[in-house]
This record gives structure tokens, sequence and C-alpha cells, in this order.
């Protein structure tokens, strides 16, 4: 098949990898430094997978800037830009799904359209009647930053939300590249596989703040989190996963995801889907108050990424922790080698690892890096197990 994927973050990436390995795929992208990297076989991303195949495997690959080339004469459009957020509009900002279309509807009019980006339930449907073209469908992705290539190799399900013959092909394709041979496919609607996505981001999300909340006990009752977590998780009804304490959910996805679930329900009546983004800052506004009782003149903050291994710093828990410091008057530095500004929310950014670690009275890492743990007694987090 020939196939163009137009956004080359870490879902439109491995994608890439993934299907040109048996298929022509193109990869669509109009940031021109990342277009010459990726043509070198340079990975713009931290991911050992894609770096490892993008050099070492032979893939029907090639990537480009011109959408001429991107979109005429093509079987399948996969669409993997972003989707923030918008708090002004209450809803994803789903405009660079619509531009894209547009575009490649002026060149090809048999293309089948592939939304891999996170959309609001209800989303592709409008879309089908907005642009009067039927070939439209929403398959979901559920990958973690890091290992996307592998999470699509090894997929924990397929969703397809379609049942269309287009649909059903494309679904086919996933499994025929999945080195799962367990894999499942699920054929839905797109409105039903939008569900999915959204559901399946908020579970985790309410995960995450149900242990944060049981550490906050624990912390503030003087009991041992560790062994409570671990009393707890080892129900296998429970599992024992995904239950690491930490300052929040962050990330690009779950912070965004929950939001937009917690508007499509508009008038359906509900308690939890709204009581876990609140937890969510509750929790930080705890982390907050425990910082505080230590009455540190300086805080560090060690990294804003959200989790080891990652090059991200999208909507991290830490930032949160940082404004409410911020507006409590403390003094903040951050270290954070990504960043090459001398300032990142008006605090200093000190990049010199010993002088960060002199001037800081507090460390406050969401994770504990190994070179923080000689200065364990100057650092104060919530990691337990050593775990994302």
């Amino acid at each position: 098949m020939k196939i163009t994927i137009v956004g080359l973050g870490y879902v439109g990436l491995s994608l890439s990898i993934l299907l040109s390995q048996k298929h022509n795929v193109i990869g669509y992208d109009i940031n021109h430094d990342r277009i010459k990297l990726l043509t070198s076989k340079i990975n713009p991303l931290l991911d050992n997978e894609i770096s490892d195949y993008l050099q070492n495997k032979k893939l029907k690959l090639s990537f480009t800037t011109n959408a001429f080339i991107a979109f005429k004469n093509i079987d399948y459009l996969l669409i993997s830009t972003p989707t923030d957020f918008d708090e002004i509009a209450k809803r994803f900002d789903t405009q660079p799904i619509e531009t894209v279309i547009k575009s490649v509807l002026k060149f090809n009019k048999k293309v089948v359209i592939i939304i891999k980006s996170t959309v609001p339930i209800g989303y592709t449907e409008s879309l089908r009647k907005k642009f009067k073209y039927e070939s439209i469908f929403f398959s979901p992705e559920f990958l973690r930053e890091g290992k996307a290539l592998y999470d699509n190799l090894f997929p924990s399900r397929i969703v397809i939300g379609s049942q269309t013959p287009a649909g059903k092909k494309f679904g086919y394709m996933l499994k025929d590249l999945s080195l799962n041979p367990n894999t499942q496919i699920f054929f839905t609607n797109s409105n039903e596989a939008e569900a999915i996505k959204l559901f399946s981001n908020t579970y985790l999300a309410m995960r995450v703040a149900f242990f944060n909340e049981l550490d906050t006990f624990s912390e503030l009752k003087q009991l041992n989190s560790k062994k409570i977590i671990e009393g707890v998780s080892s129900d296998p009804r429970i599992g024992n996963y995904y239950n690491n304490p930490s300052f929040g959910y962050g990330g690009y996805c779950l912070p965004k995801d929950t939001k937009q679930l917690l508007v499509n329900y508009e008038k359906i009546p509900q308690e939890l889907i709204g009581s876990v983004i609140e937890s969510n800052q509750t929790r930080k506004e705890h982390i907050v108050r425990m910082i505080l009782k230590k009455r540190p003149k300086i805080v560090g903050i060690y990294r804003l990424v959200m989790k080891l291994n990652s090059d991200n710093i999208r909507s991290s828990a830490i930032q949160g922790v940082i404004k409410i410091l911020l507006e409590k008057k403390v003094k903040v530095i951050i270290y954070e080698p990504l960043i090459q500004d001398n300032k990142f929310y008006g605090s200093d950014i000190v990049n010199d690892l010993n002088l960060f670690l002199k001037e800081s009275n507090l460390i406050i890492s969401n994770r504990l890096y190994k070179e923080l743990e000689v200065f364990k007694e100057k650092v104060y987090t919530r990691d337990l197990f050593s775990i994302n």
C-alpha cells in the first residue's frame, strides 16, 4: 500500500517505521529540521527502538515537507498531529486535523483518511458530514513516550473505528506487523473508538490519583506507604503495576484527555471523572505543603521531564508544583539540561550540576535519579519503587 503519515512525533514516526517494513510510506511534517534529521536516519526523539530501526532495518520510508508529494496517489493517509486542550474553548484544538484533510482532498479524492490524533467523542462523525466524505475513521494509539515503536510492535490491542472493508484492511495490516501473535483487534464505530481512547487514559489517570492519595494518607499518618501499596497491589484484581507514587499524573496525554472526557459528559451524571482531575491538583498542593514544612530557603527542582528516560517536559506534574511554590514566594532554581534558556517560569536554570546541588537547600524530584542517591538527605521525592 502507499501510505502517508502526517506529523512525526512519537505516534507518527513509530507508525511510519512500523508500516514501512512492508508498505511504501511517506512521513510528512512541516518541521524542516526534523525532516532533515530523519532523511539522514537520525532519530530526533528519545526512543531506542526507533533509532535502531531507522539505522539498521530495510524500510520503504521517505520523508518530505512537500504536500503534493505527500498527498498525491496514496491509498491511506494517517493524521497524527497534536491536539492540545484549549482551556478557553474547553475542548481539544482539532484545527490542525481539518487543515490536513482540506489539503489532502485537493490532491486526492480516493484516499482513506485515518485519524490517529486523540479527538473528542463524536468528532470523526462530524468530519464526515462537514467534508461530505465518508472515508474518514478514527483509530487510537496506546503508546508510551520512549517506547512508542515497541508498543506498536507489541500492541496491547488494535482498535479500528470502522467496520468498512478499508477499515478492516487497515486493521489487519497492523495485525500483520505485530510481533505479538495474540494481539486482539476491535472493530467499532468511530464514536466507540474515540471513547475507548479517552476512557483508557482516564482510567490510568484515576489509578495514578488513587495511589497518590494512598501515599498522601500514609505520609501524613506516618505509615509506610511502600508496604501498604505492596499489600494492596498483591491482590490480582488490583495488580502490582502503575502504582508508584508521584507528584501527580502529567505528560502530554493524561491531563488533556481527562479534561476532554469530562467535557464530553456534558449533562450526563458523573462524580468520578471530575474528581480524578481535582485529585491531581490536590496532590500537587499537598506536595507543596510538605516542601514548605521543611522551610527551605532555595528549592532546587531536579528535572522537568515527566519520567525517567524522557525528553518531553510538556505538562509534567512538577511544573504545577513549581507554579504553586512561586505563588508562595519560594525561591526556585531548576536543573534541566533540555532547556538552554536562562529562565523557566521566571526561575533560574542552573545546569551546572555541582552548583545546583550546592545552592539547593532542598532538592525535589518526581523520580529518584541515580545521580541523586548520594544526596538523599537533601532530596524530597515520593518515588518508592524506582520505576515510572
